[in-house]
C-alpha cells in the first residue's frame, strides 16, 4: 500500500499537531515497513529521521516553487499525488487539498478538535471562517475520519456534520522516550542545566489563555502553596500577563519559566516533578496528560472534554476556572502519599492503552477498511 500524508505540521510544527504526524509516521515505519510512505510538505524546518527505502520526502517542484506554499499544498499537490501513485491521501491536520475528490484516491483525514468554534473569542474571525469551510469539506468528502478521542468524534459530527459511520476514534499516543526512566545521574543533570528547584509543580504545554495557567498561580496564592510551578512552553505575548500576575500575587520568586527546553529533556523534568497541572480549558486529546502519566507522575486536569479519556480513572479532576478547587485538589495530593502512589501506579496502567502497537493496528485496519 501507498499512503501520502499532508506532512507540513510534521516538519514545521513543534508541539501539537507535529507530535500527532511524527508519531504516526514513526509508528507505522516502525509496524508496517512493508508500506511506502509519501510526505508531501512545503519547507523543512524540523529534522526528522525518515526511512529512505519506505518513506520520502516531496516537496513543491516547477513554477509551486516560487509561488506561496499555501497554494501548492491546496492545490498543485494534486499532480503530486497522482504521480507518485498514492492509494490513500491522509490529512493528518483535519483538512484535505482542494478538488482532491475529482482524483481516484481514497481520502482520510484526523479531526483533532473542534476548539475554534467552541471558543470563537481565541481566534480572528478570518481564521474561523476559513478553517470552518476547509473542516466542512474534508468531513464531506473523506471515505474515513479519524477522530482522537471520543470527545473528538462528537465534534465532527456536531459541527462539522460528518456521517458518523464515517468516524472511528483511533487514539494517539505520545513520544515513547516518556515511557522510559530517567536515571539519577541523568536526572540531576537535568535539574543543573534548568535550575530547576527540588520540587515543584509542573505544566506543560502552549503558553496561552485557553490552558488557563493565570488560574494555577490564583490556586497557589489562594491556598497559600509553597511549592513552585515550573511553566514549559515557548513564549508568548500571554507570558507577559502571566509574569505581571506573578508579581501581583507575590509569586515571581516561585514561577519558572523554561522557554528552550529540548524534547529529549522533557521526559526528566516530567519524572523529577511532584504533581503535574493542566487544567485546560478544551482539547481533543491532551497529549502531555499522557507524557505526565507514562511518566509516573500524577496528573491533575479538567473535568470535561476529552480529558477523562486520556488522564483515565485515578487522575484528579477539577473545574478549570475555579481557582480554589484547582488549589484543594493539589494541596491533597501533595499531603497524601499513598494517593501519590496509587495515581503513578495507575496512570501508568491507563497509560497502556495508548501504545505503539495499539495505534499502528488500528491505523492499518482503518486504511485496509478502504
Amino acid at each position: 500500500m501507498r499512503i501520502g500524508f499532508d506532512a507540513k505540521r510534521l516538519f514545521c510544527n513543534h508541539r501539537g499537531l507535529g507530535n500527532y504526524s511524527r508519531d504516526l509516521i514513526r509508528i507505522l515505519n516502525q509496524y508496517y515497513p512493508e508500506n511506502q510512505y509519501d510526505l508531501f510538505t512545503p519547507e523543512v524546518k524540523i529534522d526528522f529521521p525518515i526511512n529512505s527505502q519506505n518513506t520520502q520526502i516531496i516537496q513543491p517542484s516547477g513554477i509551486y516553487k516560487v509561488l506561496p506554499s499555501s497554494i501548492w499544498r491546496s492545490i498543485g499537490i494534486k499532480s503530486d499525488i497522482k504521480k507518485h501513485g498514492d492509494d490513500i491521501f491522509h490529512g493528518l491536520s483535519q483538512e484535505l487539498p482542494i478538488g482532491i475528490e475529482k482524483i481516484p484516491i481514497k481520502k482520510v483525514i484526523t479531526f483533532h478538535d473542534a476548539i475554534f468554534i467552541r471558543y470563537p473569542e481565541l481566534y480572528p474571525a478570518s481564521y474561523r471562517k476559513i478553517f470552518t469551510a476547509k473542516n466542512m469539506q474534508s468531513c464531506r468528502i473523506s471515505d474515513k475520519i479519524i477522530a482522537i478521542s471520543e470527545q473528538s468524534r462528537q465534534d465532527a459530527i456536531e459541527f462539522f456534520k460528518a456521517d458518523p459511520t464515517k468516524v472511528e476514534v483511533v487514539y494517539q499516543g505520545c513520544n515513547n522516550i516518556f515511557r522510559q526512566k530517567a536515571t539519577v545521574e541523568e536526572k540531576d543533570q537535568i535539574k543543573s542545566k534548568y535550575n530547576l528547584p527540588t520540587d515543584y509543580l509542573l505544566f506543560v504545554g502552549a503558553i496561552e489563555p485557553r490552558k488557563n495557567l493565570a488560574t494555577i498561580l490564583q490556586a497557589i496564592y489562594q491556598e497559600k502553596i509553597d511549592i513552585p510551578l515550573v511553566v514549559v512552553g515557548r513564549q508568548t505575548n500571554y507570558t507577559a500577563e502571566l509574569r505581571e500576575l506573578s508579581i501581583k500575587l507575590k509569586l515571581s520568586n516561585r514561577v519558572f519559566f523554561l522557554h528552550q527546553v529540548e524534547t529529549k529533556d522533557l521526559p526528566a523534568i516530567y519524572q523529577l516533578a511532584q504533581l503535574f497541572i493542566y487544567p485546560s480549558i478544551f482539547e481533543g486529546f491532551g497529549i502531555p496528560i499522557l507524557e505526565a502519566l507514562c511518566s509516573e507522575t500524577p496528573v491533575i486536569t479538567s473535568t470535561g472534554s476529552c480529558f477523562e479519556e486520556t488522564g483515565g480513572e485515578f487522575s484528579q479532576y477539577v473545574d478549570p476556572q475555579n481557582a480554589q478547587e484547582i488549589g484543594t485538589a493539589i494541596v491533597k495530593v501533595l499531603q497524601d502519599l499513598n494517593l501519590q502512589k496509587t495515581m503513578k501506579k495507575q496512570g501508568l496502567i491507563h497509560a497502556e492503552k495508548f501504545t505503539d502497537d495499539k495505534i499502528a493496528d488500528n491505523l492499518m485496519n482503518l486504511y485496509n477498511s478502504i
